[in-house]
C-alpha cells in the first residue's frame, strides 16, 4: 500500500532514508520504504529495526505495532542479495555479521511482548517472511503472493522459514521450500501463514482504530473477508505422494510417474527444479525433515551455519550472479548434477562451528530483559 495518506494529528516520524518510523497514538507504525527495489531488506533496515523493538517493547503507552510497505508490488521481496554479494567480496566476516544480524532480530521479533500486525498487499518473499511471520497477525490484501525462491539462487529458504515450513500438511512445505513457487492468500491463511483476508483499502481504518487503542482482534475480525478457493487443494494429494520422499531424487522419480490431469503439473515442477542449484536442493531437503523436530530458536541457529557455509561456497555467488547482475539465466552450479551432490557434502554444512555459532537468548532470557 502507498503510505501517502494524510497523517493523524498528533503523529511523530523518524526518517531512516528505507525505513520510515511513525508514532500514533498508542501505535507505532513502521513503513518499508524502498518501493523502487521491491523493498529488498538491506542492513540499514535491519538495524533500524533491531533497534526500536526493545524501545517499542518498553513503552508503557505504546500498545501495537504495524508494519507496512511504500510498494504497491510488494511487502518485501526479500534480503538484498547484491548487497550481500558485495559485502562479502571486501569483507567476508561483515558477510556473516550480516546473516547473524538478521536471524537474532528474527527472533527478537518472535519474542516481541505486544502485538505485532503486518499488513501484506504484494510479495512476501525471503527477508519478508522473517518481517511478517513471528508477529502475532499477518493479514493479506488481495495481492498477497508468498514464496521462498532461495533454491534459484543457489542458497536456501531461511530465516527461520523452515521451521514453518515444516509444519504443514501434505508436505506443501517441501514442495514450496524445493520449488519456490508461490501461494495466493487463500492457501496462505488455510496454511497458517494468515491470521486474516482484508482489502488493503482497510488498512487505514485498521490503523486508525488501533492507534485509538480498540483491541487488535476485534478490529481485524471485523474486516476479514472470504479469499475464496485453495489453488493447491485439488494438487494437495500428488504433492503429498512426491514431497514426503526421503531423497530429492525419489521425489523426482515420484514427479515422472504422476498421470493424468496433474501430468503437466508434474512435468512443469520437474522443469523448475531442473534449473535450482542441485547443492540448494540437498541442503534444503534436510534442513526441512531435519526442522519438524526443532523449535524457531534451534532453527535459526541451523540457518546460521548454513547460510556461512554458503557464503564460502560457489553456487550462492554464481546464483545471484544469473539471476540479478548478469541477468543471463544460466547459472554454472557446482556440482550440476544431484547424483554429484553426497551425503558428505551435505554433512559438512550442517556441521557445528564451536564458538562461531549463532547465539540466541532463550525466550524467558529474552521476555525478562522486556525486548
Amino acid at each position: 500500500m502507498q503510505h501517502d495518506s494524510v497523517k493523524p494529528q498528533g503523529a511523530q516520524v523518524e526518517t531512516s532514508d528505507d525505513v520510515l518510523v511513525e508514532r500514533t497514538g498508542s501505535l507505532a507504525v513502521i513503513t518499508l520504504n524502498r518501493p523502487r527495489a521491491l523493498n529488498a531488506f538491506n542492513e540499514q533496515m535491519r538495524r533500524k529495526l533491531a533497534e526500536s523493538y526493545p524501545r517499542f517493547a518498553r513503552d508503557a503507552m505504546l500498545y501495537a505495532v504495524v508494519i507496512q510497505s511504500a510498494s504497491e508490488r510488494a511487502f518485501c521481496a526479500g534480503g538484498d542479495v547484491c548487497e550481500l554479494v558485495r559485502l562479502s567480496a571486501e569483507d567476508k566476516q561483515a558477510a556473516r555479521r550480516a546473516f547473524y544480524e538478521e536471524y537474532s532480530f528474527n527472533w527478537l521479533h518472535e519474542c516481541f511482548s505486544k502485538p505485532t500486525i503486518s499488513l501484506i498487499d504484494g510479495a512476501v518473499m525471503g527477508s519478508g517472511v522473517g518481517l511478517s511471520a513471528y508477529g502475532t497477525h499477518r493479514v493479506a490484501g488481495r495481492k498477497y503472493k508468498f514464496a521462498m525462491p532461495e533454491t534459484a539462487i543457489g542458497l536456501f529458504p531461511d530465516v527461520g522459514s523452515m521451521w514453518l515450513l515444516s509444519r504443514m500438511p501434505d508436505h506443501i512445505g517441501m514442495y514450496l521450500a524445493l520449488t519456490g513457487r508461490s501461494i495466493g492468500r487463500a492457501d496462505a491463511l488455510a496454511l497458517g501463514l494468515l491470521t486474516h483476508c482484508i482489502p488493503a483499502e482497510q488498512y487505514e481504518d485498521i490503523k486508525a482504530a488501533i492507534a485509538d487503542t480498540w483491541p487488535v482482534d476485534t478490529v481485524l475480525d471485523d474486516r476479514h473477508e472470504d479469499p475464496g478457493p485453495r489453488e493447491l487443494a485439488d494438487l494437495a494429494p500428488h504433492i503429498a505422494h512426491c514431497f514426503c520422499a526421503p531423497t530429492v531424487e525419489e521425489i523426482l522419480v515420484r514427479l515422472k510417474e504422476v498421470e493424468g490431469p496433474e501430468r503437466d503439473w508434474a512435468q512443469g515442477v520437474l522443469d523448475d527444479l531442473a534449473t535450482r542449484s542441485p547443492l540448494s536442493l540437498k541442503v534444503t531437503h534436510r534442513h526441512l525433515r531435519n526442522a519438524s523436530a526443532l523449535d524457531l530458536r534451534q532453527t535459526l541457529q541451523i540457518d546460521y551455519r548454513l547460510a556461512c557455509r554458503f557464503l564460502d561456497g560457489h553456487d550462492f555467488y554464481e546464483g545471484v550472479r544469473a539471476a540479478l547482475i548478469d541477468k543471463d539465466g544460466k547459472p554454472r552450479w557446482q556440482p550440476d548434477r544431484l547424483e554429484d551432490v553426497s551425503a558428505a557434502m551435505v554433512d559438512d554444512y550442517f556441521a557445528p562451528m564451536g564458538e562461531a555459532e549463532l547465539a540466541l537468548p532463550t525466550r524467558q532470557e529474552m521476555q525478562a530483559a522486556r525486548v
